[in-house]
């Protein structure tokens, strides 16, 4: 059996992030064939394009790791109405210079979690907005606005609640079928 591997990134720094734990108890919803493997944005510099000529090797090792992927999985919280700057700043080093943008192609997927109960609807509409201009094909529907609630996550870190259990199963077997029908030779 081949695997799918799939590029995690995660909006938040956060040690105990919401957003990493969802990220976590979703891959635990796909089947065993897609592997699930969070990037590190954490260490990236500052966007400046007068690096773009000599990368670091942060940019380098994420540039490498999201074209070593099959899919793209963005798990962000939204900050001020909008995606954090962290996740912003991944984006752009990624997608430059110009011509050589690891996201191109990439079949995506974007979900997140808050207290809130829109959940990340704004951040998410964002990093679309985002991810469209970067030619990377995003799962429309069902959008998934996550709202976190006690008992939503169990003490294994799965989804603890049944009816959130299976909504997210949906989405994830929606998001399954959208990366095999991206990835079909």
């Amino acid at each position: 059996m081949s695997t799918t591997r799939i590029a995690v990134v995660i909006g938040s720094i956060r040690k105990d992030s919401l957003n990493r734990k969802l990220a976590l108890a979703l891959a635990a919803l796909a089947p065993k064939d897609f592997v699930f493997e969070h990037l590190r944005i954490d260490d990236l510099p500052l966007y400046n394009q007068d690096d773009d000529g000599s990368p670091s090797e942060q940019v380098k090792r994420l540039k490498g790791e999201i074209t070593a992927a099959q899919g793209l999985l963005f798990v962000t919280p939204e900050y001020n109405r909008s995606i954090p700057g962290v996740l912003k700043n991944a984006l752009d080093h990624a997608s430059r210079p110009y011509g050589q943008n690891a996201w191109a192609g990439k079949p995506a997927g974007v979900i997140g979690i808050s207290s809130g109960a829109a959940g990340t609807a704004l951040a998410q509409q964002h990093l679309r907005n985002i991810l469209a201009y970067l030619d990377a094909p995003t799962l429309g529907q069902p959008e998934a606005f996550v709202q976190n609630k006690p008992g939503l996550f169990d003490d294994k870190g799965h989804i603890g609640n049944d009816d959130s259990r299976k909504f997210l199963q949906g989405w994830v077997d929606k998001y399954v079928a959208w990366v095999k029908q991206h990835t079909a030779a």
